[in-house]
């Protein structure tokens, strides 16, 4: 079960930061180039990363129970059965997306300011030139979005290594069987639960050295893709 962890653990984490990224990014777009109600719109979106992670995984919990939850109740009336407590694959969507909301606002903020760093004279030239915002956006503002991507990548992977421990144990404590189980949820649980204190400092070590490890890869190899 310790070597499942590992696979569910790298997925987990993967489908955390590209989704993570992605949807703050776009978000980060259609924010600035909002004119009227910008400020509501940025605050609005701003706001669950006041929310503390157990209480995002009850919520999204709450939302999606199967016997009072209202996107649950949604899903019913199409024809989609979910259920988090016995399918595997809807507890494993059901924890990646309370941790994708969670953390999307740390990520617009970053991505926000980037945007806003980039001089709009190079837009305007861009445009002038019949650069379409397809071709503006991939050619001048996602490159010089490199290194806030860089930095993000980084601190997501670290985020969904360790501090989404309290959004799994809330919503689906490890299971069904052990298929949220990541390697952070298992420190816990071997320690605190299964009394294997020994064990679960052992673990924590080899999770350690395994973000360690990753972090040194992401500066050494997709640090050279960033242009400053």
């Amino acid at each position: 079960t310790y070597v499942e962890s590992f696979e569910t653990t790298l997925i987990f984490s993967v489908l955390v930061t590209v989704l993570g990224l992605s949807l703050a990014l776009l978000l980060a777009v259609f924010a600035d180039r909002i004119t009227r109600g910008a400020t509501f719109y940025k605050t609005v979106l701003i706001l669950p990363y006041a929310v503390a992670p157990v209480v995002s995984g009850l919520l999204w919990s709450f939302m999606f129970s199967t016997s009072i939850g209202v996107i649950s109740y949604g899903l019913h009336q199409i024809g989609f059965e979910w259920n988090h407590l016995l399918n595997n694959q809807h507890a494993m969507a059901l924890v990646v997306m309370a941790s994708v909301w969670k953390q999307i606002s740390y990520n617009f903020l970053f991505f926000l300011a980037g945007l806003s760093a980039i001089p709009k004279s190079l837009i305007e030239a861009a445009a002038i030139d019949g650069a379409g915002p397809w071709k503006r956006f991939w050619s001048i503002q996602f490159p010089l979005l490199s290194p806030t991507t860089f930095f993000l990548g980084v601190i997501n992977m670290v985020y969904a290594f360790f501090d989404t421990f309290a959004i799994i144990d809330a919503t689906t404590q490890g299971g069904p069987g052990k298929a949220t189980a990541t390697l952070v949820y298992r420190v816990y649980f071997d320690g605190f639960r299964g009394m294997d204190f020994g064990g679960s400092a052992a673990q924590s070590v080899v999770l350690m050295v395994i973000v360690v490890a990753l972090t040194i890869v992401q500066f050494r190899y997709v640090e050279k893709k960033v242009q400053y």
